[in-house]
């Protein structure tokens, strides 16, 4: 447990991170190990007799300076971001991919005129692209995993293309999706009291929530 005695350590750790973005567990874990390290090594040389200031004034130097930390740790924050982000965009997609049609199934208009071919190459374009998402998602996984056995610079621009790739579909899948309601809307009064769509409004309203704080938080760390 760190006390009063250990302040320059628990300024160190401060310093850190505040250089620090990235998932607010892996952070927490990433300075938890080091207060531990720290405060081990400082114990170390206060039982060799050296005065408590000096002791923590070594132990931190030998820990190395934010500089030569904040770059390694940081790499790891950015991967656990896109594994964050990777997961949920997995079960959004999925969910989207499978589920979508069940939206429109048993509406009142559905046996009615079909819709504008505009609109239905629309409606095409929302499930390509979540099935893109899909597939991006897969890929951003397989990155995270060789990511934990090769620091090769390959490794990095592969993270950061896939992650890229992740948030542009995102946003376009947001922007697609949200014409493609509003246009409803517009062609169907009856859509804005129809169950199924205004649950899965909702629904997907969440997921996007959800996503936009993923990716934001993969940005923040890639570019930090």
């Amino acid at each position: 447990m760190p006390c009063s005695g250990d302040a320059l350590v628990e300024e160190h750790l401060r310093d850190l991170a505040a250089r620090l973005q990235g998932p607010a567990r892996l952070k927490s874990d990433l300075l938890t190990e080091a207060r531990h390290g720290l405060l081990d090594a400082v114990e170390a040389y206060r039982e060799d007799g050296v005065p408590p200031a000096e002791a923590q004034r070594r132990a931190v130097a030998e820990f190395g300076s934010p500089a030569q930390l904040v770059p390694s740790w940081q790499a790891e924050l950015a991967v656990g971001a896109l594994r964050g982000l990777s997961l949920r965009m997995l079960a959004v997609a999925g969910v989207l991919v499978v589920a979508g049609d069940l939206t429109w199934r048993g509406a009142s208009w559905s046996d009615g005129p079909h819709p504008p071919a505009v609109y239905r190459l629309l409606s095409a374009s929302v499930d390509w692209i979540w099935m893109g998402a899909l597939l991006l998602s897969v890929a951003g996984l397989l990155v995270v995993a060789v990511s934990a056995r090769s620091a090769r610079p390959g490794v990095a621009v592969a993270q950061r293309a896939v992650g890229a790739g992740l948030t542009g579909t995102l946003g376009l899948g947001m922007l697609a999706g949200g014409a493609l309601f509003a246009w409803s809307i517009r062609l169907w009064d009856a859509a804005l009291t129809w169950p199924p769509m205004i649950v899965g409004a909702v629904l997907v309203g969440g997921a996007y929530f959800s996503l936009t704080r993923a990716a934001g938080g993969w940005l923040r760390a890639a570019v930090r």
